[in-house]
């Protein structure tokens, strides 16, 4: 096999992680970003939650169009659609034009990150394929804690939050360039346009962007005190039952749902699903906790996320060598994952006002150990169940657009527990300072009530942790049950 299929899928991996930049980093960056651009907080969420909308849609369209276009010519339009996209919002100084350019920015990464399991599926032969799915397991594991390095690098260390979306320009440059030399041209099929599922498109804008917008504002909004979220939950009971009864009978769809009825590859999708919503216990709330109760600063903070995602360039390939044996079980594998990732979480719950940075690093080594373990089993049985060339982008779809809506589900489950959990522990508190009010007080009023603010957000913190450890038990009891035993591509495809 030449060298120029592996520069190319080089070219899709720099893009796609260009594209995760976007969204993580810009999250990490937001404070800076909203000072700079005067948005109040109010305003400022709704950054985040466009993009997250863009990009569950961009997601289920890509595959589609990377056959119909060639993946050459598709990938080249995304990277450029990317790169312009970011590098205008620095000097879009109106709140409109800023989201309107999030959203284009969302869509276009959302077309970026199916293109790397596209192109995996697409030009490497069995004997590697498992390597290259591991090429794809780095925007599961890598991109997300290392943004929170180059956060901490823009806007601590260069001091401009404007380099969060300049730095777009030299990768979106050599994704491209390696794209263009590496990628066989190949032969558009303008002939499928003919058969474009243009109502399938139109419920999946609807429904996709109505349910993260209400998973993503809800909690701010007050949920359903709120006139859009009723609206926006009123689409979604419309939009979704439609969409997938469409995309059921549709003779070239852009969900082939039917894929899902098999075992190996409705089992990857869930648990792909699940795990992008468990991956926060090792990047977003430890973060957020360091932030919150320490006052950390993204340079002090991103060291803890920093060691899972340099690990991942030696535990992806380890693992996929060691999937690549005969006698290995994946299903095996991920238990073993899922069991270091349970006691990650059991090992974090125990967090309290007094711990650092330094308290986190023994549970986050074993998120980094764990986390491949669990990815690349999965995508080795939803990638095994492929049956043909034409099935891959479709494959490639299905299992990007239930990633893509597992982030907006995560953090509504985490604001969700927040809000619970911490009204109760805050009332708690205030409720036994009450108690002792009449004995000597050792501080003033401002400094009990920062005590308290600080003790809620350690139980708060200790709580999620715990319905994290919850999900994992969950998540091995669907290990248990679902697939079924399966090898790696070189051995399985070997015997046909």
């Amino acid at each position: 096999m030449s060298m120029r299929p592996i520069l190319g899928l080089l070219g899709v991996l720099i893009a796609a992680m260009s594209s995760e930049f976007n969204d993580t980093v810009t999250s990490i960056a937001l404070v800076d970003i909203r000072g700079s651009l005067g948005i109040d907080y109010d305003a400022g969420t709704w950054i985040e939650s466009l993009y997250v909308a863009g990009l569950a849609i961009g997601m289920t369209f890509a595959p589609w169009c990377a056959v119909t276009f060639t993946l050459r010519r598709f990938a080249l339009c995304v990277v450029a659609a990317v790169t312009a996209s970011t590098l205008l919002i620095p000097s879009a100084h109106n709140l409109q034009v800023v989201l309107i350019l999030r959203v284009i920015q969302g869509f276009a990464g959302g077309l970026t990150i199916p293109l790397l399991m596209t192109t995996a599926l697409m030009v490497l032969p069995p004997s590697i394929r498992l390597y290259g799915l591991a090429v794809y397991g780095l925007t599961a594991t890598f991109t997300s804690p290392f943004s929170a390095s180059l956060a901490a690098l823009w806007t601590d260390v260069i001091g401009d939050w404007q380099f969060v979306f300049l730095a777009a320009l030299p990768l979106g440059a050599l994704a491209a360039v390696l794209v263009w030399y590496g990628m066989d041209p190949g032969e558009p099929e303008y002939s499928r346009l003919k058969l474009f599922d243009w109502r399938g498109a139109l419920l999946i804008i609807l429904s996709f962007g109505a349910l993260t917008t209400l998973l993503m504002q809800g909690d701010r909004l007050d949920w359903f005190n709120s006139p859009l979220i009723c609206v926006l939950a009123l689409v979604c009971i419309i939009a979704i039952p439609s969409l997938l009864i469409n995309e059921w009978f549709h003779a070239l769809p852009l969900l082939k749902l039917q894929m899902l009825l098999r075992r190996n590859f409705g089992y990857a999708a869930l648990a792909l699903f699940t795990f992008v919503v468990l991956s926060a216990s090792s990047t977003l709330i430890p973060t957020t906790f360091l932030a919150s109760v320490q006052g950390y600063r993204p340079t002090q903070a991103h060291l803890i996320t920093l060691v899972i995602a340099l690990g991942q360039f030696v535990m992806l390939p380890a693992v996929a060598f060691l999937l690549d044996h005969r006698n290995v079980d994946a299903r095996a594998v991920t238990l073993i994952g899922l069991a270091l990732m349970m006691i990650a979480c059991l090992g974090a719950s125990s967090v309290d006002v007094t711990w650092h940075r330094d308290q986190f690093y023994v549970w986050q080594v074993l998120q980094m150990v764990g986390q491949p373990m669990i990815v690349m089993p999965l995508l080795m049985m939803a990638t095994n169940t492929v049956r043909s060339h034409s099935e891959g982008p479709l494959a490639s779809a299905l299992i990007n657009t239930t990633r893509a809506l597992a982030e907006p589900v995560g953090i509504w489950l985490i604001a969700l527990i927040e809000r619970w959990r911490g009204a109760l522990h805050s009332e708690r508190l205030v409720d036994q300072i009450g108690l002792n009010r009449f004995q000597k007080s050792t501080g003033s009023l401002e400094q009990s009530a920062e005590a308290v603010t600080q003790q809620v957000h350690a139980l708060t913190t200790a709580d999620i942790y715990l319905v994290m450890a919850a999900l994992v038990a969950g998540f091995v009891m669907l290990v248990m049950i679902l697939p079924e035993r399966t090898y790696s591509p070189r051995i399985l495809f070997a015997k046909k």
